[in-house]
């Protein structure tokens, strides 16, 4: 006697799904976002920054300090003590001994914060210290 379904099974080609090529893809594209992919380091607060004719644009800032308009001081999405800025820049630049500070301060924060917080950086080590500011629209 015939057996017919064991003679389908036979008969049937098997298909196989190949997805090396879907891997290679994926990773491929993978690739492609993180190559293109800005990190941008944020300081953790909304700064209303004053505006200056002579801003210059800088990248490679690696340290960001902010003070908002109370004079809370910000250092890596967290407030810190006014005081504690030198420790803080002190254990960033252990990290990156060749990293640049950058002072991101509100336009209603008062000017002796700023100071306070330059003053930390400097005697923590830093050699470049800056002060950001907006570039004005329309120019």
């Amino acid at each position: 006697m015939l057996n017919i379904s064991a003679a389908r099974r036979r008969n049937r080609a098997t298909t196989e799904l190949n997805i090396a090529p879907l891997i290679d893809m994926v990773f491929i594209l993978l690739i492609f976002f993180l190559v293109n992919t800005s990190f941008t380091k944020e300081t953790g607060i909304d700064v209303n920054r004053p505006t200056a004719a002579t801003a210059a644009v800088k990248n490679k800032a690696t340290i960001l300090i902010a003070i908002d308009s109370a004079n809370r001081v910000f250092m890596d999405h967290r407030e810190i003590d006014p005081r504690a800025v030198r420790a803080n820049v002190e254990r960033a630049l252990a990290e990156n001994p060749e990293g640049a500070v950058v002072v991101v301060a509100d336009k209603a924060s008062s000017t002796g914060a700023a100071i306070q917080v330059m003053d930390g950086c400097r005697i923590a080590g830093a050699q470049q210290v800056s002060l950001a500011a907006s570039v004005p629209q329309g120019e």
